[in-house]
């Protein structure tokens, strides 16, 4: 365990108390010395070190349980959370995230934050195949598993492909995979993923409860039909202590090319 010494708080008179010791944490958790499920020294054992009360102490990390940094454990003290989800990036079927929650054990929910009917750009006409300036449908939903945010997905559709899609059809929760096989026949769906980074907006941070420019997974993912006709390109943006990607390990026993 790291012990902490008040001279590495803040010597910013003008912050509370409360607001050092927490962005102190912060920094400490973000540190080689801390990682996933280990837990953090107590509330009792914090004052003592920093020299500040418990309630100050409780404070500071009320906040970073608030934003999602720490967890509260009746049993086992605070805790850096574990990931919530694990999300496979080996299928080449795209798979729902709501479905994905399911799988890793964990309660689904999602809230439709946006949908419209635009004109594409350049660059989203370029992930379709399509002219710059056809129809396209836009839909931007906020994931959570066990009630927790963990997920923001931006996707986007040819308005040909779903001419009657409405709002109310993304609130049931139904998967869009589901929706797009069961009423419009698109058969087979298959897609490639990209793999990054991204800093995270100011209402992506709070709706993921992260700070601004937080660092997050990002991963962009255009998706065909069995016919190879594109029907959707999504980017998804996601937490980056709750959200985990796994590849399966490559079968060695076979030779290569």
């Amino acid at each position: 365990m790291t012990l902490i010494q008040e001279d590495t708080l803040s010597d910013d008179a003008a912050a509370p108390a409360y607001k050092q010791i927490e962005a102190y944490l912060e920094e400490l958790l973000a540190g080689p010395d801390y990682g996933p499920g280990d837990r953090i020294p107590s509330e009792r054992v914090l004052a003592e070190q920093l020299g500040r009360n418990r309630m100050t102490v409780r404070k500071a990390i009320e906040g970073l349980v608030g934003r999602g940094l720490l967890e509260r454990n009746s049993t086992s003290g605070t805790r850096i959370p574990t990931p919530r989800v694990t999300r496979p990036m080996d299928a080449f079927a795209p798979q729902g995230f709501r479905r994905i929650i399911q799988a890793g054990g964990g309660t689904p929910g999602n809230k439709l934050l946006h949908f419209e009917q635009a004109r594409a750009s350049a660059k989203i006409a370029s992930r379709l195949k399509m002219e710059e300036g056809a129809e396209i449908v836009i839909f931007r939903r906020l994931f959570t598993a066990n009630e927790t945010p963990v997920c923001i997905e931006t996707s986007h559709l040819p308005l040909a492909l779903v001419p009657d899609l409405a709002a109310e059809d993304l609130m049931a929760g139904e998967s869009l995979y589901d929706l797009l096989h069961d009423r419009y026949g698109v058969g087979t769906i298959r897609s490639d993923r990209e793999i990054g980074v991204a800093k995270c907006t100011d209402l992506e941070a709070r709706l993921l409860n992260l700070d601004v420019g937080t660092t997050c997974l990002s991963l962009l993912v255009n998706v065909n039909d069995d016919k190879g006709r594109p029907i959707e390109f999504m980017r998804s943006l996601n937490h980056p202590k709750l959200v985990v990607f796994k590849t399966s390990p490559a079968d060695m026993s076979k030779p290569s090319a």
